[in-house]
């Protein structure tokens, strides 16, 4: 379970130049990249985080995975405050984020192992974990070549095996689809459903993506972000419901867009 309110962040960035001679330096500007972010992602549950570029999902996600810190708001996973007991969080979790930071001179194996022993596995336990998730993510032609050289989808199951290897009870997904072909995409979809099940343990998982089928074919609730705000919450039915739509992509466009005008 992963519980997220009121979550805020903001960044200094560097003022924009100016023409002509001046001796004095521009003050830094002040960029709200989170102003106010709310989600409740229960385990067994697929939770989509939409919204369009620039609206906080990636810094809010990386914020959970305890890359940055808030600075306002509270994040919860499996009743451990991410804030004051990190370490215990993000044990608690699988993260894979848009950098896939694969080790191009390891094997996917490698990869995986060494990942493992990073969260406590011994050498036995994180090999096995890795023959068990390659059998999962129909990847076991690959675990023994250099992810040097590897495709998007190659890539991406193996960072998705690395994120698993220690059988997280909540998995943290940022636009994993990204680059992806149809049949890859297909075997994705198909890993989280399982993972989602009681079969696959139930998990708690956080998709974060900006297309709009998968969302309706893969989630069970969603959370559209704008301008660093949670705008809308609910399944997808009760979304369309809410925006009296029946085209999802137009459903979001008018939660995500409704304090300015429509995009054509």
């Amino acid at each position: 379970m992963i519980h997220i309110e009121h979550l805020a962040k903001q960044f200094s960035a560097p003022a924009a130049g100016h023409k002509g001679l001046s001796f004095k330096r521009a003050a830094p500007r002040i960029v709200q990249a989170v102003r106010d972010v709310n989600l409740h992602a229960p385990d067994g549950h697929i939770t989509g985080l939409l919204g369009p570029n620039g609206a906080g999902k990636t810094t809010t996600l990386r914020m959970l995975a305890g890359l940055i810190a808030p600075d306002a708001g509270r994040m919860v996973v499996d009743d451990i405050d991410v804030a004051t007991d990190t370490r215990k969080a993000l044990a608690r979790m699988g993260v894979l984020s848009d950098a896939r930071g694969l080790y191009p001179r390891l094997s996917a194996r490698e990869n995986i192992v060494y990942y493992g022993r990073l969260h406590g596995l011994s050498a036995d336990a994180a090999n096995a974990r890795a023959e068990s998730l390659a059998r999962m993510l129909d990847m076991r032609p690959l675990l023994d070549r250099r992810t040097d050289g590897f495709s998007q989808g190659e890539r991406m199951k193996t960072a998705l095996a690395r994120a698993l290897v220690h059988d997280p009870a909540n998995i943290i997904l940022d636009e994993p689809t990204n680059g992806l072909d149809v049949l890859a995409t297909r075997a994705l979809r198909d890993s989280l459903r399982w993972l989602r099940s009681t079969e696959g343990g139930a998990k708690c998982i956080v998709f974060s993506t900006h297309i709009m089928q998968e969302v309706e074919r893969l989630c069970d609730s969603v959370v559209v972000v704008a301008h660093g705000r949670t705008v809308a919450t609910g399944s997808v039915l009760e979304l369309l419901t809410q925006t009296d739509e029946q085209d999802f992509e137009e459903a979001f466009v008018k939660l995500a867009f409704a304090d300015e005008e429509t995009p054509a």
